[in-house]
């Protein structure tokens, strides 16, 4: 490594600040006084970067693609990716030579003119990982002093992907938001939830880089997420990163893990939620996912529900009936706004959690509320305790004099069963044929307390009190309002939950990190 540097000297600077004249350093290479911050801080940063790439169809090959040009969206992505792959090499080289660099951001990268490619620059503060012998003493505390360093390096390969992606992250008052989240231990799959309230959202750079996150199922959340991991043995090396579907254009055929799976199913569904346009086949589709995910859980047992269970979840959609303004005159009109659910840990013996609905509404007044949404604050909570227990999920078996009950149900799994005997979905997912029942997290629930508060004029009127009460209980799903009739837990990870209620409908939430 030092031999080929030293081969190819640039020139040297002398040293101002040393009364010594004779000393000076060395430079190996020059790539210019732009740093990669500074093209993508000119307001035509991309037609630039791709005339100073020299994009063409052989060098897209490099990412698995084979066409140039196209939307701003797909232009964008494919030069992220060449990007990110070409830091990815320079850093995994770095590691492989027991080096760490300690300082990776957008200021340290260039471009070389020569050759085309991101080189990772001012190495002055690169640190060794100080190898030892194997039968040294103190090669435990070299692995941990190791693996740190090279966590530490991936980490700010996340923050250079964010900033490339979100360049609104490039404000020093946004960014140092999207630092305190991660400082706080919080995990970073729920970025996209945050990002989406701390974002500009009438920035265009918002919203091509929420939709290039959002392509491929979620894939360039799910590697944001990986590279800025809480822990530090959690975060994914480079070599994983170069194989990630994010970073693979449509040419090459990559085999996700079952986290990506997962993960694909679950932003896929939340997507659909945000469309909300609830048509027959919008429905189905998303009863289909959420019976894929609950087949795919991997906290199946309570005591993995206990950690994971416990903070706020925000209600994206119930696969039971859904009843809005739009057809109706209610004698109230109300508007519903988040719905969240609220679990804390009491007691870890008795697995005990206290379980509280939350539900914020406004009530319009006028005959303008379809135009003017103002309207009168409101609140409604539903608490009770909840114990958790192990138990399955029977699925019915379908029987001639039954079917008008269960077609609903039935034809989502018999559409499941059919997905996964296809060659696309059966060398994926290690199932053959839908199964009879499935672990689930078992809810046994106590009584039940209900409580409303409305603003000002309306707190003193009993009747319209009233009308709200039932126009909320109307709009929103009843097992909200009665915690005992939702039956089990089926699905959980560290951002999605899925609940099953005694009717068989399901309760799709997203952990809400802005609530806690």
């Amino acid at each position: 490594m030092y031999h080929s540097y030293a081969m190819n000297v640039h020139g040297y600077v002398c040293s101002s600040t040393t009364g010594d004249s004779d000393s000076f350093t060395l430079v190996h290479g020059y790539h210019g006084s732009f740093s990669l911050r500074h093209w993508l801080q000119q307001s035509d940063w991309l037609p630039t970067l791709e005339a100073t790439l020299a994009l063409d169809e052989e060098s897209v090959r490099r990412v698995g693609d084979d066409t140039v040009g196209g939307p701003a969206v797909s232009r964008q992505l494919r030069l992220i990716r060449i990007l990110m792959r070409d830091l990815l090499i320079g850093v995994n080289y770095l590691h492989s030579h027991g080096l760490a660099h300690t300082e990776l951001r957008l200021e340290n990268l260039h471009i070389c003119p020569v050759d085309r490619h991101i080189k990772v620059g001012i190495l002055g503060n690169a640190a060794d990982f100080h190898e030892y012998s194997p039968d040294d003493s103190k090669m435990g505390s070299y692995m941990d002093r190791r693996q740190m360093m090279i966590a530490f390096d991936m980490r700010c390969v996340g923050f250079v992907l964010a900033k490339m992606v979100l360049r609104d992250l490039m404000d020093p008052l946004i960014f140092s938001k999207f630092k305190a989240f991660l400082s706080k231990g919080t995990d970073p799959s729920c970025l996209r939830e945050f990002l989406m309230h701390v974002v500009n959202r009438n920035s265009s750079s918002k919203n091509v880089g929420f939709q290039i996150l959002d392509r491929n199922w979620g894939a360039g959340w799910n590697l944001l997420s990986l590279l800025l991991a809480t822990k530090p043995s959690q975060r994914i090396s480079c070599l994983n990163a170069l194989r990630h579907p994010f970073l693979c254009g449509p040419r090459w055929r990559v085999d996700p893990p079952m986290g990506m799976i997962r993960w694909s199913l679950g932003s896929t569904a939340v997507r659909i939620t945000e469309e909300y346009i609830y048509g027959r086949q919008q429905r189905r589709r998303l009863a289909h996912f959420i019976e894929l995910m609950e087949m795919l859980n991997p906290h199946s047992k309570p005591k993995h529900w206990l950690n994971l269970l416990p903070g706020t979840w925000r209600l994206l959609y119930s696969t039971g009936r859904h009843i809005g303004l739009t057809l109706r005159q209610p004698p109230a009109r109300v508007l519903i706004g988040d719905v969240l659910l609220t679990v804390s840990k009491l007691s870890k013996p008795n697995a005990t959690f206290s379980v509280a609905s939350d539900i914020g509404f406004t009530v319009m007044l006028g005959q303008d509320w379809a135009h003017d949404k103002a309207g009168i604050s409101g609140n409604m909570q539903v608490s009770s305790l909840s114990k958790l227990r192990a138990g399955r999920r029977l699925y019915i078996k379908e029987e001639p004099n039954t079917r008008n009950f269960y077609s609903s149900t039935l034809d989502v799994q018999n559409s499941i069963q059919e997905k996964l005997s296809s060659k696309k979905w059966k060398n994926i997912i290690p199932i053959k044929e839908f199964p009879s029942s499935l672990p689930v997290a078992k809810l046994v629930t106590s009584d039940v307390e209900v409580t409303m508060s409305l603003d000002e004029p309306l707190s003193r009127d009993m009747k319209t009190a009233q009308n709200v009460i039932q126009e909320v209980r109307l709009q929103v799903p009843p097992e909200l309002f009665d915690l005992s009739k939702i039956v089990c837990g089926t699905y959980v990870d560290s951002r999605l939950l899925v609940l099953r209620c005694v009717n068989g409908s399901a309760l799709l939430f997203t952990r809400s990190i802005l609530y806690e």
